[in-house]
């Protein structure tokens, strides 16, 4: 089921590896935003802000994770690209032992830590009892959450990203469902989204096991491949450790901008939280060509071809430029609109429209940067982009607040 990503034309290879990764994402962002749609719906500010609040720090949670995971597809990448199957077997075989403890140790950490949480980002008060419910909810899922992201890398690191994407759609179609059963029909509230979002993350799990059992993926697990290997293991974490320390960064500095919008009152808060959402839906694009750059650079190098790995970064960094300008001049015309897509509170969409406004430049520059961090991994040197982070995030993001 191995696909190979060192042949053929290098924009193409982009456009078929990144359109399901860029329908997967998409499909991920309605699965949180739809949470956040239908909570307008059915309950008031308040829920809407517990529901915008739990999301983003479930979301930081996700991203995490995804970045580790990028350790795997890029291992599993090159030993791919290298046909090397016998070391893609212990690449994937030491990915489930890893991820299984790191599931485990934040179930336990975060479903402890929930109240405090709560109290550390500056939740509302009116708002803190269906906070808490949500993460609490959501943070029994983790094994779940985990499962999902870490059979995606595997699937994308042998150059096949369509699997994952009708992973999420199944969760996405399921989440919307168990929302309207949930806040519409049981009225439920903040809880009811959680809830919808767990069993709809279950469900897909289980999906994506019964896809692993029916498709011939070339590789054979053993049980000595379950068994950590220090080189193994820690070529993994060289590589997802900072991948996942600078997007988590990120995320906190949102989180920061989201304190910050606690402190200024229940509109100010749930103007950002929409506009969050809305944020995360429009940086498909930069996000899925990080991945795709990634995962075709990781073959290339791995077959001893790093000239086309080289062409991959270039073709991908034009595409997100191009993308970055047409979105800004879109949301720049239409901000209030999108934002009163989320809420009828005419307060809300004036904040939101302002926020979105002065943040959607941040689309250009971003999906350079996200081209350049997806090829430095695949090289295993992505303390290059979490530098580069870091600088951004202390010197400009959260001053700037």
């Amino acid at each position: 089921m191995e696909k190979n990503l060192t042949t053929g034309s290098v924009p193409r290879t982009i456009v078929v590896f990144a359109l399901p990764y860029l329908l997967s994402y998409f499909l991920q962002t309605l699965y949180g935003m739809a949470d956040l749609f239908i909570a307008g719906q059915f309950i008031g500010v308040d829920g809407i802000t517990a529901v915008a609040n739990g999301s983003q720090v479930l979301y930081m949670l996700t991203v995490v994770i995804v970045g580790l995971a990028m350790g795997s597809t890029v291992t599993i990448g090159r030993a791919v690209g290298a046909n090397r199957l016998d070391r893609a077997a212990e690449a994937v075989g030491n990915t489930i032992t890893l991820f299984v403890a790191v599931a485990a140790l934040l179930t336990v950490t975060l479903l402890l830590g929930v109240h405090g949480i709560v109290t550390l980002i500056g939740t509302p008060a009116e708002a803190v009892e269906g906070t808490t419910q949500y993460l609490s909810i959501c943070f029994v899922g983790i094994p779940f959450i985990v499962a999902y992201n870490i059979i995606s890398s595997i699937f994308r690191g042998m150059g096949d990203s369509k699997s994952p994407m009708w992973f999420i759609a199944v969760a996405c179609v399921c989440n919307i469902a168990f929302d309207y059963l949930f806040m519409g029909c049981f009225r439920l509230g903040p809880a009811g989204a959680a809830l919808g979002t767990t069993l709809a993350q279950t469900i897909s799990v289980l999906v994506a096991l019964v896809a692993i059992r029916r498709k011939r993926t070339g590789i054979r697990l053993r049980p000595v491949d379950f068994r950590p290997r220090r080189d193994m293991t820690g070529g993994i974490l060289k590589i997802g450790v900072p991948t996942a320390v600078q997007d988590g960064c990120i995320q906190v500095a949102f989180i920061i901008i989201t304190v910050i919008a606690n402190h200024r009152g229940l509109t100010d808060a749930a103007a950002v939280g929409v506009v969050e959402k809305v944020i995360s839906a429009l940086f498909l694009v930069p996000s899925s060509m990080l991945a795709t750059v990634s995962a075709v650079s990781a073959q290339n190098i791995g077959a001893g071809k790093p000239e086309r790995a080289a062409l991959t970064l270039r073709y991908a960094t034009l595409i997100t430029i191009m993308y970055g300008i047409v979105v800004s001049i879109v949301v720049e015309c239409a901000a209030s609109g999108i934002v009163g897509l989320f809420t009828t509170d005419a307060t809300v969409i004036l904040l939101g429209t302002q926020y979105i406004r002065s943040y959607i430049v941040d689309a250009v520059f971003a999906g350079v940067h996200f081209c350049f961090t997806g090829f430095f991994a695949a090289y295993g040197r992505s303390y290059i982009g979490f530098i580069h982070n870091i600088i951004a995030i202390s010197l400009v993001r959260v001053p700037g607040a």
